[in-house]
């Protein structure tokens, strides 16, 4: 059953265009609190459901936190595609996790965590590559090269 869920969240096709660049007038402020939306089921209750197995539940959900989400790593990351990726990696995570999900806090806190990890470990990786980067320009050229190592030939 989560195998095919993957293919919901990665297909291009089943999200219109430029969806996260774009805020929809009905997510702009949320209708009613503990994330409750017009169909009146809590965030919490549809990742339960999830959890057993409910595909429409955690359509639900991506409806709900998509745009939230990107905009959380849009204002953290300085490229759109950045946000994208990490968006999707959050949900790929959720999906992931589904099977161990116990609704001792709040979805929302639950969901942002994931998203907060992700966005850490993002860093962490772009701050490994940026300083291999710094550390492979610092060897002078000869000592790259040299079969003997020996830097006087």
């Amino acid at each position: 059953m989560q195998d095919a869920l993957p293919a919901l969240v990665l297909n291009s096709e089943a999200l219109p265009q430029h969806t996260m660049d774009e805020t929809p007038a009905s997510q702009a402020t949320p209708a009613s609190p503990r994330g409750a939306d017009a169909t009146g089921v809590s965030d919490e209750r549809l990742m339960l459901a999830f959890s057993q197995g409910s595909s429409e539940a955690f359509t639900e959900l991506f409806s709900r936190y998509k745009q939230p989400i990107y905009g959380f790593f849009r204002r953290r990351l300085a490229e759109p595609a950045h946000a994208e990726e990490l968006t999707q990696e959050t949900f790929l995570a959720l999906l992931r996790a589904a099977t161990r999900y116990q609704p001792r806090a709040l979805f929302r806190t639950y969901l942002y965590a994931i998203g907060f990890k992700i966005l850490r470990a993002h860093r962490r990786e772009a701050a490994f590559r940026g300083s291999a980067a710094l550390l492979k320009n610092s060897i002078p050229s000869t000592a790259r090269f040299s079969c003997c190592g020996n830097l006087n030939s």
